[in-house]
């Protein structure tokens, strides 16, 4: 989109389709075997790209979340209201598939499809996505409690986004969220004092009275939540807890207040207490934490999309803002080192891309290799994406100048956004660790990984140096290899990310990349060099 403004100010990128003019994304859904979702993901993308869409968004960020914690009388409501554009943005994701999709498609490239739908979504608004993919992370969980996962799965598998705060019985539709870290612990989950004692039996199994705290309850006007409680006689476990009791009544499950975050200002995350909140058993007494972190993988997922989604959004306001901005004579994108920032920017969304992408692909397969990859690179392509994403959002905040850094324009609300999946399911630290007990739980799936990408990086000496590098380190005592988590887990997913490139990227985009990345140079600043003589040529393959 491109014309000159008298003022030589640029029009607000808009009524644009998200899925048409990203030719990575499409080829992509191609391959993950998700052609059959083409049409339907062309209607969202012309949807997320339309101005009444974008204005929803704005609107949804602008006029926050508040919190009524008693009614008129005194009564505690602890009610969350939203601006009827939360609603809309609901009600988008909900019908586009992200609450649901991959659980109630039996095709295993439903994960390819609903991934593609995920990260449109997120670079038009990124709040809606919390509670909608936690509703689509919880299904596997509840699935261990089977009376209770007949009584919800039609509300679970429905499309459309029920408002309504009632009882779940009365409801058409239904948002599961997630209540795990406490004030005391944060990530140490171990550390949780909230506690829950036996109740009785009813139509759902073992009922239970839960009290204690949540430090981070996102978010507290869905209808349930999967909670970490422990048990006198077994420990830490996992309980559903609805917002009302099934006589009606609320659950006495008390909002103390919303969190005042820095960015995903739509969403409501909030601290509680729970006093006495009825409950009832999810998977095996004692075995909460494996319980519940089932959800955080498939949530781990989702960041990893998500943040390819704030690469990419970058990339494209990036681009639509210096081909209609204009200075020294030419737009900005005709600038030799703007063309040079641009060009590494492309580079780095298309290697996001692919990486989330293909790594959705390998969800919903019980191949050895898939399941060895989704082990190790899940944790590794959520810190890298969600990692880069806040630097990206930055460069092309930047890119703006000053009209960059208002808050009418869109690169304030998206940069704000890129942190919180850095943090959201486990920090960087937490994440590279996590890719070292990957490695030492499950040397053979290492292996397999690593064969994968030797086979795939023989066609490139650089690249099959890292391969070996990676080969040598997973040989080094544990507490070493510890010091050097973050180290290895960038290795891996460049070495990933640099091997999908060779195998789905054009020949002058995987030259460029890899003789970049891998250049002693590159790193501490975007646009040091995009590795090509041609950088221009890398923007127009980015934008169709």
């Amino acid at each position: 989109m491109t014309g000159i403004h008298p003022h030589n100010q640029v029009p607000e990128l808009k009524d644009y389709n998200v899925y048409t003019s990203d030719p990575v994304l499409r080829r992509a859904v191609e391959r993950g075997g998700a052609g059959w979702r083409d049409a339907e993901l062309v209607r969202q993308g012309a949807e997320y790209g339309a101005e009444a869409t974008l204005r929803a968004a704005e609107d949804a960020n602008r006029h926050e979340p508040e919190l009524h914690t008693h009614s008129r009388t005194g009564e505690r409501i602890d009610l969350v209201k939203f601006h009827p554009a939360w609603h809309t943005m609901m009600s988008i994701a909900r019908r586009n598939g992200i609450a649901n999709l991959p659980f109630f498609d039996e095709r295993p490239s439903a994960w390819t499809a609903y991934g593609a739908s995920l990260y449109m979504h997120s670079q038009i608004e990124s709040g809606s996505t919390c509670p909608t993919t936690m509703t689509k992370a919880c299904i596997p969980v509840l699935r261990h409690n089977a009376a209770l996962f007949g009584a919800v799965e039609a509300k679970l598998a429905a499309t459309e986004h029920d408002e309504r705060d009632l009882p779940l019985e009365q409801k058409r539709s239904i948002a599961v969220g997630m209540g795990m870290t406490e004030r005391q612990g944060g990530s140490d989950v171990r550390t949780n004092t909230t506690r829950a004692v036996p109740f009785g039996q009813g139509p759902w199994g073992s009922e239970f009275l839960i009290t204690g705290h949540k430090w981070f309850f996102s978010a507290p006007m869905c209808d349930g939540h999967l909670v970490l409680a422990k048990t006198d006689e077994r420990g830490s476990t996992c309980f559903f807890v609805p917002r009302w009791r099934p006589d009606g009544s609320k659950n006495p499950i008390h909002i103390q207040r919303l969190k005042d975050k820095v960015g995903n200002r739509s969403n409501s995350s909030s601290e509680v207490e729970f006093k006495e909140a009825w409950g009832v058993l999810v998977g095996e007494e004692g075995r909460g934490i494996p319980t519940i972190i089932e959800m955080a993988t498939f949530t781990r997922l989702d960041c990893a999309l998500s943040s390819a989604g704030f690469i990419r959004q970058a990339l494209a306001q990036a681009l639509h803002y210096t081909r209609n901005r204009h200075a020294f004579g030419k737009a900005l994108v005709d600038q030799p080192v703007m063309t040079e920032l641009l060009g590494d920017m492309a580079l780095e969304s298309e290697a996001a891309t692919l990486l989330a992408m293909d790594l959705a692909s390998h969800f919903g397969s019980t191949d050895a290799l898939d399941v060895a990859w989704r082990r190790l690179m899940t944790p590794a392509a959520k810190f890298w994406n969600c990692k880069r994403a806040v630097a990206l959002t930055g460069e092309a905040m930047e890119v703006f100048g000053g009209n960059g850094y208002v808050e009418d324009g869109p690169m304030g609300r998206l940069f704000r956004e890129a942190p919180v999946n850095s943090i959201w399911e486990g920090s960087g630290n937490v994440m590279s660790l996590d890719v070292l007990r990957a490695v030492s739980r499950n040397p053979d799936d290492a292996h397999l990984v690593l064969d994968h990408l030797q086979d795939v990086a023989s066609q490139d000496a650089r690249v099959l140096a890292q391969v070996h590098a990676l080969r040598d380190a997973i040989q080094l005592p544990p507490a070493e290899l510890e010091r050097q988590a973050r180290r290895f887990t960038q290795r891996l997913v460049l070495t990933a990310q640099a091997c999908l490139m060779l195998r789905h990227a054009s020949p002058e985009a995987s030259a460029a990349f890899i003789g970049s990345r891998f250049d002693p140079d590159w790193g501490p600043v975007a646009g040091i060099s995009a590795g090509t003589s041609d950088p221009a040529a890398l923007l127009r393959a980015a934008w169709s």
